[in-house]
């Protein structure tokens, strides 16, 4: 198996190659050069697995046993996935008026990027000790996958991790998951910025060659394949808990809705579709809506982005999409760097036709206001006694629109993440939040983080701090 740009210019790299990149070097995102193909045989097989388990068989389709024995593969997944608080990992809540919710914040950080940043960390850890490697990975977030980054790596010699969170945009909760880790290998920077601005400055590290080689520099934002691929089992299990059979000889289509902000997770969805996979994707956005006009009507343009409820989710430019023209333009592959070179130069691109209609044919989406957000969280109250986040509650408004419309399908939620963080949301909802205990004691620890105003050079203090850690690192 061997990877490629979406952009084309750059082919033909390892699994190893890609994991250790960000953007690549022509600009685009790294894809798989093939996608395997399920027959129903396998399918069927693969039923009765454990999330677990079905997180081995698809990383084994994409990592080589020359890069990762299936052994040394299967053990470092037994490792990563030990930290969550449910037997099952991703447990499916069957609850009133046919919602079935896939609760996937069972993790360190109560969100779902830590089922791929556990997984990425141990692929990472892997190969630094194999190779006798420092690394430095820089994210930016929008409110979780900063902390499930920091977590993934915690404490590694190894690695040192730079997080940069849009100030005052993640809940309270978010920002000290992240700001509380006080390990040497731990650098974060809190940014008055919005999280499409912070993409800004690492997308321009990545483009600068010979920068990111001289120190090393990866991300571990779902610009990196490994992410992607350990989301594709989210798919399948998702489809076997939900699936009302998989004996018949025709397997049934099951409808899953996905909270969609830089479009990685939807992606995963996309590739699970292509691989034979019988689902039907829905993007739900909240009024940050790129996604839904590019879904609706081929308007791949740049709007404001806009605060929400479901913060994590303000994204108005979900890189992600890239991937996903890239895998569905099959032939016309080459117009997916046209489309983006011409999206980058003036932030408005008309899809092609037949692309759009490639799009529009994978997937239907949905954009849903602040108001939508609070009622579906009362309404999944009122029936169930089970609070939604906000992020859950986006998807959860397109599944009552549909049953109160009595459109009858076997459909799946995903809940990226538990309510516990968004305390805020749910007393505007008029109900009582149920917080752990250790969420409870971030707000008693002490916090280190490195504050940048809106008219700093952010690019340039992510240089500077990386040129120091290694000038640190080598003078130790």
């Amino acid at each position: 198996m061997k990877y490629t740009s979406t952009r084309g210019e750059v082919t033909g790299l390892d699994f190893e190659e890609v994991l250790f990149s960000g953007f690549a070097a022509d600009g685009g995102l790294f894809m798989p050069e093939e996608i395997p193909k399920l027959d129903n045989n396998i399918l069927k097989k693969w039923s009765s697995f454990s999330y677990k388990e079905l997180v081995k068989e698809i990383c084994s389709l994409f990592i080589p046993v020359e890069s990762i024995p299936r052994k040394d593969l299967d053990d470092l997944i037994d490792r990563a996935l030990t930290r969550f608080r449910h037997d099952d990992i991703i447990p499916l809540r069957r609850l009133e008026s046919g919602l079935n919710v896939l609760e996937m914040w069972h993790g360190a950080t109560h969100a779902f990027k830590d089922l791929a940043m556990s997984c990425v960390g141990q692929f990472l850890d892997f190969f630094l000790k194999k190779r006798k490697k420092h690394i430095n990975i820089v994210v930016a977030t929008s409110g979780d996958t900063g902390s499930a980054s920091i977590e993934s790596v915690r404490g590694i010699k190894n690695i040192d991790i730079i997080v940069l969170l849009p100030h005052g945009r993640c809940t309270k909760v978010q920002e000290l998951q992240m700001t509380t880790v006080i390990e040497d290998n731990v650098h974060v920077f809190a940014v008055d910025g919005t999280s499409d601005e912070l993409d800004v400055p690492i997308k321009n590290l990545f483009a600068d060659v010979d920068f990111v080689k001289k120190h090393n520099l990866m991300s571990t934002n779902s610009v990196n394949w490994a992410r992607v691929l350990v989301q594709i089992a989210h798919f399948f299990y998702a489809y076997f808990q939900s699936a009302p059979t998989t004996n018949g000889e025709t397997l049934p289509a099951v409808e899953i809705v996905v909270p969609s902000g830089g479009a990685g997770n939807i992606t995963a969805g996309c590739i699970a579709q292509k691989m034979g996979l019988p689902i039907r994707l829905v993007a739900a956005v909240n009024k940050n809506d790129t996604i839904h006009r590019i879904v609706q009507n081929g308007d791949f343009s740049l709007g404001d982005t806009r605060t929400s409820l479901a913060s994590a989710m303000d994204i108005q430019e979900p890189y992600n999409m890239e991937r996903i023209f890239w895998l569905l333009a099959e032939s016309e592959r080459d117009n997916v760097k046209l489309i983006m070179e011409e999206y980058n130069e003036k932030k408005q691109v008309k899809l092609p036709q037949e692309l759009h209609r490639k799009v529009s044919g994978a997937m239907t989406s949905c954009s849903v206001t602040d108001e939508n957000i609070l009622a579906a969280i009362r309404r999944c109250w009122e029936e169930n006694k089970y609070l939604l986040c906000p992020h859950s509650a986006v998807a959860v408004f397109y599944h009552y629109q549909q049953f109160n419309a009595e459109q009858s399908s076997t459909r799946c939620c995903f809940a990226p993440a538990s309510a516990a963080k968004f305390s805020e949301v749910i007393l505007k909802a008029s109900l009582t939040p149920d917080v752990p205990e250790e969420i409870k004691a971030l707000m008693e620890k002490e916090t280190r983080s490195i504050f940048l105003k809106k008219d700093d050079d952010w690019e340039k203090s992510l240089r500077d701090k990386i040129e120091a850690l290694d000038q640190q690192r080598q003078s130790s």
